[in-house]
């Protein structure tokens, strides 16, 4: 689990992403930040589409963001959401965070008033398929 002043900045850096996040069709803004191996913090926004299957989640905004700057592995990811329920990240980007994360990864839910629930990528995405899984 990252430190505490790595939490503080997670959290301000994936609601700072929140606020510019491009969501004119649902109103509901997602921001989320990645510590990455290399030490940065990536951030990343949902940018919606009037032709909505082709909008982009915040988690892969952020990933994208932390392999255009050189980073390979996620060490945590924070997302943050308004309302009263989670937001977790979706099927789909469970499926990208694999990608670059190991099952003991934490992945940080958070509201406004800050983080809400901590799981691991192995208990959002049990019995997952990945690199590994592939013939070298």
């Amino acid at each position: 689990m990252p430190a505490e002043p790595e939490l503080d900045a997670l959290f301000a850096v994936a609601q700072a992403a929140q606020q510019k996040a491009y969501a004119p069709y649902s109103r509901f803004k997602v921001g989320a930040a990645i510590l990455a191996d290399d030490g940065a913090v990536y951030p990343g926004c949902n940018v919606e589409n009037a032709a909505y299957p082709v909008g982009a989640c915040a988690e892969a905004g952020a990933i994208s963001a932390m392999v255009a700057g050189g980073a390979r592995a996620i060490r945590a990811i924070l997302v943050v959401g308004d309302g009263t329920e989670l937001v977790t990240p979706c099927g789909a980007c469970r499926q990208r965070i694999r990608e670059f994360a190991a099952p003991e990864t934490p992945i940080l839910i958070a509201g406004p008033e800050g983080i809400r629930a901590r799981f691991s990528l192995a208990e959002l995405l049990p019995a997952s398929f990945g690199p590994a899984n592939l013939p070298k």
